[in-house]
């Protein structure tokens, strides 16, 4: 963990700011000397606050100060779109499956192929970006905490009602950091620690916690700030509320388990009802979930939490740029169609078994262009079946401000993937009605053009998330809950072999980066690595 402190930019944080007045579209990069500011002079402005909240909503997006193509704020680590949060966090959870490999095997790509394979160590390049990527933002959220302690708003003279908004900022920001850990755990097991309390510097070696640990902080963070947090649909668009708190707790208690060892079905099913019963909805234009203006279409009903992008003000080589135009392969006219210049980037297919898995099913766009099913060789452009999700393209069939960088927000949370996670508790788990159950999951499916289905199953539920959430980050801890990951489904290319094969406990969890390990003698490296 010293090799990222060293590599945080720490009080020139007044230099990756945003100037902004909201945490929405209007987020810009200040750049500013690092040297020329100060944190008086950077507090003395009462909109420093949510600029500094901003920065920290925005590294879900954004990955330094000189977009998009300057220095990331992992300094001398990693490049501007290896390093960025949501498209390292994609790739762990779906290159890792059946529902993506990519072709990419040249130069500074080349460890990408052990994600494909399921052959990944402790030097794979891409799970080292998102583990610092994590902690980057963990430390971001630590510093604010640190200043925007009631001792420090005091000795700055701020108002009362100025601090009540800050009150609600910190609660906002407890929650990204809760998220954060959310994630290392689900990916990396147990976890560097450190919270706003917590010294650092120079000769400081942060601790470790377990993963259960680490779970039962993020259950009481959560429980700590939820009357902070504004009521669900009462906050900016694009700034997290109580259905996101919820949807974090019943995420985490849905998946304790295999964290914990412990069932947490129950706290599963309790929060979940609040974010059903919360105001958000199912929407009836499934389609506008994906597209360049989600954020006005009507999708934002759905969208319980987005990580936001702007193809002016949020350009990155990660994110949805990445995910947009590494689902074409040199197609001009599908670019076009889907509102990016150029023929793409000859990214990622889906494997066979998914394929067989989702068959005609309307929510699953599947491009014709004469490519085989199988992939036999996975460098091969014309082996694999290519699909598409997300577009840049709006619901009024105009373009995204940039033909490059999208306008399109990617849903972290939405209320669809709630449904089927009720339909999961009902059926596995015997919490809830089964009879709902059903109900939700027809629902999706009548909104898609699909008949409805008269019964469930585990496997079924397991399908039906594949066809409703591809590519939105959830099909490894999907297929990890439900006993599919290691055996009893294999794919294409999983472990390194073309028909599949069985994978080893090890693969549960990634390995602990080992520049990591050299720094930091608190950490264990996982089993079997």
């Amino acid at each position: 963990m010293k090799r990222i402190y060293r590599n945080i930019k720490w009080f020139a944080v007044a230099g990756m700011l945003f100037t902004t007045t909201s945490c929405l579209r209007d987020l810009e990069v200040q750049n500013t000397d690092d040297d020329a500011r100060t944190e008086q002079t950077f507090f003395a402005d009462p909109n420093s606050y949510k600029q500094f909240l901003a920065k920290i909503y925005g590294g879900l997006a954004l990955t330094g100060q000189s977009a998009p193509t300057g220095g990331s704020d992992l300094d001398g680590l990693f490049d501007e779109g290896f390093s960025q949060y949501l498209r390292g966090y994609w790739q762990l959870q779906e290159l890792t499956t059946d529902e993506a490999l990519i072709a990419w095997n040249e130069g500074d790509d080349e460890t990408i192929k052990d994600l494909n394979f399921n052959t990944w160590d402790a030097n794979n390049k891409f799970s080292e970006a998102f583990f610092a990527r994590v902690y980057y933002q963990i430390s971001l959220v630590n510093e604010f905490l640190r200043e925007t302690t009631e001792d420090k708003l005091n000795e700055r003279g701020v108002s009362q009602g100025l601090k009540d908004q800050i009150k609600v900022f910190r609660a906002e920001a407890r929650f990204l950091r809760a998220m954060s850990y959310y994630h290392i755990i689900d990916l990396f097991g147990n976890s560097i620690f450190f919270t706003e309390d917590m010294a650092i510097g120079k000769g400081i070696v942060p601790e470790v916690k377990t993963r259960a640990e680490v779970f039962q902080y993020i259950i009481d963070e959560l429980e700590a700030i939820e009357k902070d947090i504004l009521p669900a649909k009462s906050n900016e668009y694009g700034r997290v509320d109580r259905a996101a708190l919820w949807m974090l707790q019943s995420k985490a208690y849905i998946n304790a388990k295999v964290y914990t060892g412990q069932d947490k079905s129950q706290e599963a099913y309790d929060a979940l009802m609040k974010v059903i019963n919360s105001g958000y909805r199912v929407i009836d234009n499934r389609e506008n979930l994906f597209l360049a203006d989600n954020d006005v279409n009507g999708a934002q009903d759905e969208i319980i939490f987005p990580v936001r992008f702007d193809g002016v003000r949020t350009q990155t080589w990660g994110g949805m740029t990445f995910l947009i135009h590494a689902s074409v392969f040199e197609n001009e006219e599908l670019a076009k169609s889907l509102g990016i210049d150029g023929k793409g980037w000859a990214g990622f297919r889906a494997r066979r078994e998914f394929i067989d898995l989702v068959g005609n099913d309307k929510r699953v766009s599947k491009v014709d262009d004469g490519s085989k099913l199988d992939i036999n060789n996975y460098l091969t452009n014309k082996e694999g079946i290519k699909l598409t999700k997300f577009s840049n393209k709006t619901s009024k069939g105009g373009n995204g401000a940039h033909g490059t960088f999208p306008d399109t927000d990617f849903p972290m949370f939405r209320m669809a993937d709630a449904y089927l996670m009720y339909a999961e508790l009902a059926v596995v788990n015997g919490k809830g009605s089964v009879a709902t159950a059903l109900q939700y999951v027809n629902k999706l499916r009548s909104r898609a053009g699909e008949e409805e289905l008269t019964s469930l199953n585990a496997d079924v539920i397991l399908a039906e998330r594949a066809k409703e959430l591809y590519w939105e980050g959830h099909r490894r801890q999907d297929l990890i809950r439900f006993g599919k990951y290691l055996s009893g489904y294999n794919w294409q290319w999983k472990g390194g072999v073309n028909t599949g094969v069985d994978l080893d406990e090890k693969r549960l969890l990634f390995a602990i980066p080992v520049n990591e390990m050299k720094s930091n003698s608190n950490l264990k490296q996982n089993p079997g690595y």
